[in-house]
């Protein structure tokens, strides 16, 4: 059960890491080779929004595989593929297709499988 919270924290975080990514991206605008460009970039708080989110990921990443088996671990990252399409439906309002539902649930599935 603790290895199950734990990984939904890191999955929220990866996710949380992808999403700010785009975020910094889609705020980025045209790239240049301009010392206006390199300001911009380091005033945009998506970039460290994303840094944190991911460095924060990859401790709990470490945490986890130091701690319970790599079997068990590495598929319930999977649900970040999870935490991904609810982010692409609420936050950048994209329309989710019923199939890709299907395979939301299919990876819930395996990962409460792999987890018991």
């Amino acid at each position: 059960m603790k290895l199950l919270l734990l990984a939904l924290i890191q999955s929220l975080l990866l996710c949380a890491g992808q999403m700010f990514m785009k975020l910094a991206l889609k705020a980025m605008g045209t790239v240049s080779w301009s010392w206006a460009f390199v300001v911009s970039q380091l005033t945009n708080w998506w970039w460290l929004a994303c840094g944190v989110s991911f460095t924060a990921a990859g401790l709990l990443w470490m945490y986890i595989l130091k701690h319970w088996a790599f079997s068990q671990a590495y598929p319930l990252s999977s649900l970040a593929y999870v935490f991904g399409m609810i982010a692409a439906m609420m936050v950048f309002h994209e329309h989710i297709a019923w199939t890709q539902w299907v395979g939301i649930l299919l990876i819930m599935g395996g990962c409460y499988l792999v987890a018991n």
